[in-house]
Order: structure tokens, then sequence, then C-alpha cells
């Protein structure tokens, strides 16, 4: 992942974990917790695509397991957000612009209830038995729920912020190894012209104009 990229997730990604630490996990909601990890993670992968999504949604999950008041063992669910991104990042828009807000709608859904039955079931591996004292149908329809109406607060913004992100002049585009002109990026990201046709046809105009005044300075002398 590029710098910007890795700067610009960790720092939503170290917002929303706070947030949902010390705010949304406090509200004492029944069911389950608004998960504001999620929507950061999905509203990454759908500008970053799959890989991107995955690795995204793998710091975060570490991160959250590690974060205190986290009881159960770590890596549990690093696992379920790697999978979620993963998946999620599949459903980016090839242009990357969305068209309606049905599907990003349904891609919260599914993963809301999708990370719940996995963390239940890599739970249940691990003899973590809380899903079922709680009950899992009113965890799934309560997550799945709580996501949906915060989603459009979340996913929206922090997708917007990739895509600005994705277009800064100051990261690297190519894989190539040239640096870049920031100013020649600046212009051309605001104006949508390219600037390098334009040096290009510039240079062949001055080229011709030389040509035609040696050609009329040789005709001079021959006279």
């Amino acid at each position: 992942m590029r710098f910007n990229r890795m700067l610009l997730s960790a720092t939503l990604v170290i917002v929303a974990l706070v947030i949902q630490v010390s705010v949304l996990a406090r509200l004492h909601l029944p069911g389950a917790v608004p998960d504001l990890l999620l929507l950061t993670v999905l509203g990454l992968a759908l500008v970053y695509g799959h890989v991107g999504g995955a690795l995204v949604g793998f710091g975060a999950g570490l991160l959250a397991d590690l974060a205190p008041p986290a009881d159960h063992a770590a890596g549990r669910y690093a696992l379920v957000l790697c999978v979620i991104g993963y998946l999620a990042g599949l459903a980016k828009p090839d242009n990357g612009q969305l068209k309606s807000a049905t599907g990003p709608m349904a891609v919260v859904v599914a993963a809301s209830i999708g990370s719940t039955l996995l963390y239940a079931g890599v739970g249940a591996l691990v003899g973590d038995t809380a899903a079922r004292h709680v009950g899992l149908g009113g965890l799934l329809f309560t997550a799945a729920l709580y996501d949906l109406l915060l989603a459009p607060f979340v996913v929206p913004g922090i997708m917007a912020l990739a895509r600005r992100a994705e277009n800064d002049p100051l990261a690297d585009t190519g894989g190539s190894g040239k640096s870049t002109d920031v100013a020649a990026g600046w212009i051309s990201s605001g104006t949508g012209l390219r600037i390098g046709s334009q040096r290009g046809g510039l240079r062949v105009k001055a080229a011709k104009a030389r040509m035609a005044r040696a050609g009329r300075i040789k005709g001079v002398k021959r006279l």
C-alpha cells in the first residue's frame, strides 16, 4: 500500500477505534453495539479493493483485539475483519463512483451479519459460547440495524476521503520510479487538462517556428 493510503487508513482506524471504545460501547444499547470500526473498513475497502480491504481489515481487527477492554483471544477480530475487508473489496465499483446507495447498504448489511456469524463461529472453535447466552438471532438483527443506521453518516465520508487521497498529487501514481511534477499534478487534477500533451504541442510549434525562420533567412541570403 502507498504511503498516503497507509497514513489515511491508520488515522481513520485509530479514530474509529477510540470512538468505538469510549462512546459507542458505553451506550448500553440492547443487543449488539454499533460497529464503527467495521464501517470504516468497509468504506476503505470499497475504494482500495480486495487486497487493500484485507490489509486494512487485518490491521484494524488486530488493534481492536489488543485495545482494552478486549476480553477475547488476540487475532480473532483481525481474522474476521480481514475476511470482511477482502469480500467487501470485491464489490468495489469499476470507475470508483457509486451509482446509488443500494449497493453499499447491501454490503453493510451483509458485512454486519457475516462478521457477527464469523466472530461467533471463531469463538465457538476456541470455546467462547457467549453468543449462545445472549441470543445469536438478536445479535444479528441489532448488529445489522445499528450499522445500517450509522452507515450513511460514516461510509460515504470515508470513501470521499479515500478517493481524495488517491488523487493526491504527492502520491506515487506509477510504480515506474519517476518523480511526478507536483505543479502539473495540481493543475491537471483541478482543470482536467493534459499538461504533458500541451507541453509536447508547444515544443512542436516552437520547432516549426524555428524552421520557418531559418528558411526565410536562407532565402534572404540567396537573394
